[in-house]
């Protein structure tokens, strides 16, 4: 009887991290009202999740500015100086302040949130964080005494291990005196391998986007950059929706793929720019001016027992990606081989990138 009242003791104070029985869906809270907290006290690697989203390149790493308040006050946007866009699932940011700005606010945010900045190139606008476990499961050194226990007298299903990463990416314009602000999330999970057997294992995958979590850490962000709460929550529910993108995936010289935007030249550098960020390209240099973008990524054909042992990081090479405006309405994205030997796998490749891209749209 005893180990019966202790087994339901148990579940009640622990109901918040587990799910009991059928598969009913929380209800999404707002926007704002969401609560999101991660495990910054514990080490990441020994999640041993996947090396390249543990240990990317450290380019820039800064303590927290003693700033005076009162100083800061007087440089804080207001709700009138930030804009809230969207198209489809995709927010962003206008802000009225100049990219250096906006920089510095947005590694304090990341910070604030327990986030360790694993790498950032000012130049480019680029903020990447470590990747952190979410606070929504049964802590990980409790599972191993509970597990069976709940497991084979309750039938409940206990949570494993979510961790999550952030990009920050921030884009000049008009002239530099105001700045675009992009920020996505990147996901993986923690899944169990011949579940029940002895031989059970654990193993990583990416998890699907938790678009709800992307879009309150962005609300987040807007109100830490000075935009009153509830000013801002509304402008985020009045979010107009933008015109639908059209684009085809084509061949173009040499074999190379090459994508067709029916919109102009800077929206469509805009887009790219999302779709790397979504699919988690690792951009190395970008050329505003240029409109390319240079990326680190592994081929399809590369992909295999080397880089199951050392990681994708091992077998990386370096592409340019260019967008080039056609017609008034019409933008052209090319895949650049800088290497020009034009290896076949690398032209089979350009169709494989690109058409990533253009599944998302």
């Amino acid at each position: 009887m005893f180990g019966k009242v202790t087994i339901v003791i148990i579940s009640l104070s622990i109901s918040g991290c587990m799910s009991i029985g059928g598969d009913e869906k929380e209800q999404q809270p707002g926007i704002g009202e969401r609560t999101v907290s991660y495990d910054s006290n514990k080490d990441s690697k020994s999640l041993t999740v996947p090396p390249d989203l543990t240990d990317p390149e450290i380019t820039d790493v800064v303590p927290l500015p003693n700033a005076d308040p009162s100083e800061s006050q007087t440089i804080l946007a207001s709700s009138k100086d930030i804009e809230v866009f969207k198209k489809d699932q995709r927010r962003w940011l206008l802000v009225n302040k100049k990219p250096d700005y906006v920089w510095l606010q947005a590694k304090d945010f990341i910070k604030s949130h327990g986030f360790s900045i694993q790498k950032s190139i000012k130049k480019i606008g680029l903020i990447e964080t470590e990747t952190l476990a979410r606070n929504e499961g049964v802590p990980e050194q409790a599972l191993g005494t509970i597990r069976s226990m709940l497991q084979s007298t309750l039938g409940t299903r206990y949570a494993l291990p979510v961790v999550d990463k952030y990009r920050i990416r921030i884009e000049p314009v008009e002239g530099g005196q105001k700045s675009e602000v992009y920020l996505s999330l990147t996901s993986m999970e923690e899944i169990i391998i011949d579940k029940g057997e002895r031989s059970e294992r654990r193993m990583w995958q990416s998890h699907p986007k938790d678009y709800n979590l992307e879009v309150e850490m962005l609300y987040r962000l807007m109100t830490f950059l000075g935009s009153d709460e509830a000013k801002a929550k509304d402008k985020f529910l009045a979010a107009k929706e933008q015109q639908t993108i059209k684009v085809d995936l084509v061949e173009g010289t040499g074999g190379y793929a090459k994508l067709v935007f029916l919109i102009d030249e800077k929206e469509t550098w805009n887009s790219v720019g999302w779709a790397l960020d979504e699919l988690n390209v690792d951009i190395d240099d970008k050329d505003v001016k240029e409109r390319s973008f240079y990326i680190d990524v592994a081929r399809t054909e590369d992909k295999g027992f080397f880089s199951n042992i050392f990681g994708d990081e091992a077998i990386k090479k370096t592409f340019q990606i260019l967008v080039r405006r056609k017609d008034n309405n019409v933008t052209e994205v090319y895949f650049n081989d800088l290497t020009e030997e034009n290896e076949q796998e690398t032209i089979d490749f350009s169709h494989d990138f690109l058409g990533s891209i253009a599944n998302l749209f």
